[in-house]
């Protein structure tokens, strides 16, 4: 079995460090640790010092971000857990308050890339899609079991997807006669829906079926439940003058991020948040395209 390339480009690093300004002694929280690429920039910056909190949901990016970390002379604290329970996880820590507070809300690339991990719409495989395999409903058990009017829906409103109603028709009408279980049925059920043939979505440069598995991602995983969840609770996790800064890619993500900053802004809470969201340059998005759909935005508690 070949080794899986694990390599990882963070995304926005120059701006977080920016933003975040690291400083020795300093308390972070990373609530999205993935291969570690943010963690590590941090870690070296507030070390030796300072101290680092990061969680994550998946336990093979924990197992992989903890080999990068541990050769940093820094300390940090890794939790396998989910960043709406933030709170809980600062006072397992032992820690009131942080001095900044990190979410990059990508999924990480050793989760697209193993096939058996179900999230890629380019490889065959079960369709799980669950950011942590232990726990949860796989995305077969959804797809399976959802209503063709509450999974036209989370096409809409999760994966901005234009044929949901098709798709969502489609899906109700092939389930019928056998259980969709793999990446690779649900994929010819979403090319048939758009009028694509395989052979033309392989080669297209959005393929057909990416906002239909974004959208199940994001159901599976109640992402956007759980970052609702961390954005009521950041204020409460941040010490006076603390930077809590997001990463979102997709619209449902960022609308959310920049309507709490403003409600916290309005409020009080916040004494200064991002005008505009801060987006990769022609440089970054060259050497690394995931980039492209990014937008990173920033609060500071009062």
């Amino acid at each position: 079995m070949m080794k899986r390339d694990t390599r990882h480009v963070p995304v926005l690093l120059n701006a977080v460090l920016d933003i975040l300004h690291p400083q020795p002694g300093q308390i972070i929280v990373d609530c999205t640790l993935g291969l570690g690429g943010h963690s590590s920039a941090i870690l070296q910056q507030i070390a030796p010092t300072g101290r680092l909190i990061a969680i994550d949901f998946d336990p093979a990016n924990i197992a992989i971000a903890r080999e990068s970390l541990t050769k940093i002379v820094g300390t940090f604290d890794l939790y396998h857990d989910n960043f709406a329970a933030l709170p809980t996880i600062l006072a397992q820590a032992g820690v009131e308050k942080v001095d900044a507070v990190l979410a990059d809300l990508g999924v990480a690339s050793p989760q697209i890339d193993n096939p058996d991990r179900g999230f890629s719409y380019r490889q065959p495989g079960p369709l799980d899609m669950r950011m942590d395999p232990t726990r949860g409903r796989s995305a077969s058990a959804i797809i399976n079991q959802i209503t063709q009017r509450d999974l036209e829906s989370a096409l809409l409103e999760l994966g901005d997807e234009t044929d949901a109603p098709r798709i969502a028709e489609l899906v109700i009408e092939r389930r019928a006669a056998h259980q969709i279980t793999t990446t690779t049925e649900l994929i010819a059920i979403v090319c048939e829906a758009r009028d694509f043939t395989l052979k033309r979505a392989a080669g297209a440069k959005l393929h057909p079926a990416a906002r239909t598995f974004q959208a199940l991602r994001i159901l599976v995983n109640r992402e956007l439940a759980n970052l609702d969840r961390l954005l009521t609770v950041l204020p409460t996790c941040l010490k006076s003058g603390g930077t809590a800064a997001i990463i979102s890619f997709h619209s449902g993500e960022d609308r959310r991020v920049k309507s709490a900053f403003r409600d916290g802004q309005r409020t009080g809470i916040y004494g200064e948040i991002s005008p505009d969201p801060v987006i990769a340059d022609a440089a970054e998005q060259k050497l690394n395209p995931r980039s492209r759909s990014a937008k990173l935005r920033w609060a500071r508690l009062k």
